[in-house]
């Protein structure tokens, strides 16, 4: 605790001053471009990650980067979704992964979770990431754990488009899902191509991919 208090008593006298025009900006509201979805991983930043600063993210983090499916049951993902999406208009919604997920882990043998119960019941909203590669490879095992964690992303990515505001942002082109995969170790970032079905590294090839579909995206919305 003595690093995050002197922390903030840092912010307060170096940072803060140096933002003042941009925090005072914020204090009158938000108006984020991007609904970032990612683990609660103590070792994942996303501002650190994608050199953001405050206001140009709607961060929500939860074990594993979860998007249950949608319901009538209300729950904290399903609100903060909506509210993104429905009341502050966010245009991307970036779902990011990550290695050494031990949320993966988890999923990957459940039958370790007994004593944590809420754990293994949040985590069956990944059974459909597990049951994929199970299908694919005829067994599961700690060995596909970066396996699933690429295709947990694709299948919350599924979750997503059963929101109402995100299927109906999608459906008129006002809202665009990407797929992402942080590795700890080395900083690379792969990103979810839809059209190949695999996971490449953010390149140049990413960023033009980017630019093709937000060119798409607008001949629709005009057209």
């Amino acid at each position: 605790m003595e690093q995050l208090i002197s922390g903030v008593a840092k912010f307060q006298k170096e940072v803060f001053p140096t933002k003042k025009a941009r925090f005072s900006e914020l204090a009158e509201g938000q108006s984020p471009e991007v609904l970032f979805i990612t683990c609660a991983d103590s070792r994942i930043d996303p501002n650190l990650v994608t050199q953001t600063e405050p206001g140009e993210l709607f961060i929500c983090r939860n074990a594993g980067n979860v998007v249950p499916p949608h319901s009538s049951q209300t729950g904290g993902m399903t609100a903060s979704i909506e509210f993104a999406v429905a009341g502050l208009g966010v245009s991307h919604i970036v779902v990011c992964g990550h290695t050494d997920c031990g949320a993966m882990k988890g999923a990957i043998e459940p039958e370790k979770l007994e004593s944590l119960p809420h754990v293994k019941e949040w985590l069956g909203h990944c059974r459909s990431a597990t049951e994929v590669v199970r299908d694919r490879h005829g067994a599961l095992c700690k060995d596909h754990l970066d396996e699933v964690t690429c295709e947990n992303v694709i299948q919350q990515m599924q979750h997503l488009r059963t929101h109402p505001s995100v299927a109906s942002g999608l459906a008129n082109g006002r809202i665009t899902l990407h797929g992402w995969v942080y590795n700890i170790g080395s900083g690379e970032v792969l990103c979810f191509d839809e059209q190949a079905r695999e996971f490449k590294p953010m390149d140049e090839r990413y960023r033009a991919m980017f630019g093709e579909l937000a060119d798409s995206m607008a001949d629709k919305v005009c057209g």
